[in-house]
């Protein structure tokens, strides 16, 4: 304290005056700082909420999605409440505080949904006990609107009045629509890919049909058991072609059917029907669109060699590709010219080459334009169709056995499609 004591306080005067001014700057400076990191904060936060919420949304409207979204919006908004009705106004859910105040909402809830409007009902509008501590100030309801009907209903309470409360309400009500309208493009999407799948089952040839019955009833005679199993091999094409669920399946499962439906087509062509087979045992689990290969199989034996004197090769190649498979059917029959590929894109309109443009439509659709068919032909020289399938893709899914036992083996050029059979 005596050497502080000794120094002039001309000198200490200074020293003081730069230690407030070092303070002032400090405390400036982070004033300055502190509301963009608080906007920040608050941007990732609301980015981090409605990313949890978007799955409830496009997974469509029930109970448990709308407790969901209520609890989440809860959290986004730092209401009092959140609540959300059916479309003819019935409380679906609510998360918060002040829910004894629904029933006085219920007539501007119903008069939102009737007339597609906003409406704000402030606390002296209704009827209360606890005025001085009811927390509710104000209420927003907005009609949820997509394509002109309404879905639902949202409620908004705040506990202030203003506003902010309304432009809150508006933009979280506009994120909401807009996920349901994603959750009905989904819906249309699959009721086009449903419908697509159809066209693809009504394409199955009926000269296939036809013939295969017509091949059976032949052996029933000379070789009652090839015509057994030749029957059961008609049986279990058709029960997997015609199945009524999954949009998507493994490649194994299409292989098998392709083995099927090859093994009656070879007892109909005889000798002039020859199949090989190079299928990568890693990509047996991969998932692909359900009935995808097997008309570019039969494509190839329709158009590629049936009309061809001496018969031929179909070679059905799958592999490895880094985060794609690649997958090949190939004939070596009477080819088209190139310049015909054109019309690949009305095929599926019009029957031609069984649905060449349906399949192509459907791997565009489902994956991107980067996975269209790639189709190599010209006359006298085969066709060869090739499509890559993405390992992983979202939405695209399907319960998978165990195919460890059935490994294929990497060539078969015995007119059978080994991978799908089991050594004696």
């Amino acid at each position: 304290m005596d050497a502080v004591s000794d120094l002039p306080i001309a000198q200490i005067i200074p020293w003081t005056v730069a230690g407030l001014l070092l303070i002032v700057i400090i405390v400036l400076v982070v004033r300055a700082r502190k509301p963009s990191g608080f906007v920040d904060d608050a941007v990732l936060e609301a980015v981090y909420h409605m990313s949890k919420a978007t799955p409830d949304l496009r997974e469509g409207f029930d109970q448990v999605a709308a407790d969901r979204i209520t609890s989440q919006l809860l959290e986004l908004l730092k209401c009092v409440a959140v609540g959300i009705t059916d479309p003819e106004g019935t409380l679906a859910s609510w998360d918060g505080e002040a829910n004894d105040h629904y029933v006085d909402l219920a007539v501007p809830i119903g008069m939102a949904i009737r007339k597609l409007r906003r409406e704000v009902v402030n606390h002296d509008d209704v009827p209360c006990d606890h005025r001085g501590t009811c927390k509710m100030k104000t209420a927003v309801i907005v009609p949820l609107i997509v394509d002109g009907e309404v879905e639902a209903a949202l409620i908004v309470v705040g506990r202030s009045k203003g506003k902010r409360l309304v432009q809150m309400a508006d933009a979280v009500a506009q994120f909401v629509c807009t996920q349901f309208e994603l959750a009905r493009l989904d819906e249309s999407k699959l009721q086009l890919q449903q419908a697509e799948i159809k066209a693809l089952r009504a394409q199955i040839s009926p000269h296939f049909i036809y013939n295969a019955l017509n091949t059976i009833s032949s052996l029933i005679r000379t070789d009652p058991e090839e015509a057994r199993e030749l029957l059961q091999e008609f049986a279990d094409f058709t029960r997997y072609s015609f199945r009524t669920s999954g949009m998507f399946t493994s490649l194994a499962d299409e292989l098998r059917n392709i083995d099927r439906y090859l093994t009656i087509e070879r007892a109909r062509f005889g000798g002039r029907l020859e199949v090989r087979l190079k299928i990568a045992p890693e990509v047996l689990s991969v998932v692909v669109p359900f009935l995808i290969i097997q008309p570019l199989v039969e494509n190839a034996v329709q158009h590629g060699l049936a009309n061809k004197p001496t018969g031929g090769m179909v070679t059905v190649t799958a592999q490895d590709y880094g985060t794609e498979a690649l997958i090949s059917v190939e004939d070596d029959g009477i080819g088209m010219d190139p310049a015909r590929l054109a019309e690949l894109r009305n095929s599926h309109r019009t029957g031609a080459h069984v649905g060449l443009g349906n399949i192509n439509a459907r791997m565009r659709q489902l994956f991107g334009d980067e996975y269209a068919l790639m189709v190599e032909t010209a006359p006298g020289a085969g066709m060869k169709v090739t499509l890559r399938v993405p390992k992983y893709a979202p939405g695209v899914h399907t319960e998978l056995p165990d195919y460890s036992a059935a490994v294929p083996p990497q060539e078969s050029r015995n007119g059978s499609p080994a991978h799908a059979r089991k050594g004696p």
